[in-house]
């Protein structure tokens, strides 16, 4: 009875969102094939978008050759390869960005701060109406592990996306991180042998739910509005002397 009554309040939605396509970046420290908790998360947002429509791709960071740096090509800078181009590509088509990460030593992972690192690297690019290239795009995170630190390390992420330009909507995070101290990590079998842990978690659940029917509405009220205003951000306007009732410093 109760998956009828979850089917109806699905069936719910009227809002169209299959024009639009979602990005997840998993950082964690394990190339594949090994097995990845915070894939496991991500597996939540990721059945939300593909069940509405959202175009979704998939990026595990690790597996890639991605040297560090904050400029869009490191093979111009002394590195012999770099992968990020072409996963830049992947970021440049996405209206929606989710970033997961785990959490070691109450951080974000050194592979999640390259990620950040370069996206930075893109900073000073612009989109047509002279914006920052990432306005219009909007961002969210989840956090995964077995120790504290998830508003920690989910503030340090969203920071980092609204400072390059993302729009980041309420609700932005999710996480979990079971019990303080070692032990089972999220998607780990259960001891008794009933289930996965973390799973049935419910207020992981809701936060990833909530924080992915976020994304999806800013990402559609941005999309149908054809961005942010471009009146008083626009880098190239600015550059070419228009001061948008900035004060006169002479007269301050």
């Amino acid at each position: 009875m109760l998956d009828k009554v979850q089917e109806r309040l699905c069936s719910e939605n009227n809002t169209d969102f299959s024009d639009l396509a979602a990005l997840t970046i998993n950082c964690t420290l394990k190339p594949s094939p090994q097995g990845s908790h915070t894939a496991k998360l991500l597996g939540v947002p990721e059945a939300i978008l593909a069940r509405n429509g959202v175009s979704l791709e998939q990026v595990r960071l690790v597996d890639h050759t991605i040297p560090p740096g904050v400029y869009p090509d490191m093979t111009e800078h002394g590195f012999e390869t770099d992968a990020w181009p072409a996963i830049w590509e992947k970021i440049e088509r996405a209206d929606i960005l989710i970033v997961g990460t785990p959490i070691w030593l109450g951080q974000k992972s050194s592979v999640c701060q390259r990620l950040i690192e370069r996206l930075y690297g893109h900073s000073g690019q612009t989109n047509e109406k002279g914006q920052y290239v990432f306005y219009g795009k909007t961002g969210g995170c989840i956090v995964t592990g077995n120790e504290d630190g998830i508003k920690h390390v989910g503030m340090h992420v969203l920071y980092s996306l609204q400072h390059v330009g993302y729009t980041i909507p309420p609700q932005a995070d999710a996480g979990w991180i079971g019990e303080a101290g070692p032990g089972q990590s999220y998607g780990d079998p259960k001891r008794d042998g009933e289930g996965y842990v973390g799973f049935d978690n419910d207020f992981t659940r809701r936060n990833a739910t909530f924080m992915t029917w976020n994304l999806m509405h800013m990402a559609r009220m941005l999309k149908d509005a054809g961005g942010l205003p471009c009146h008083g951000n626009s880098v190239d306007l600015w550059n070419d002397g228009r001061r948008f009732d900035a004060p006169n410093p002479e007269y301050r």
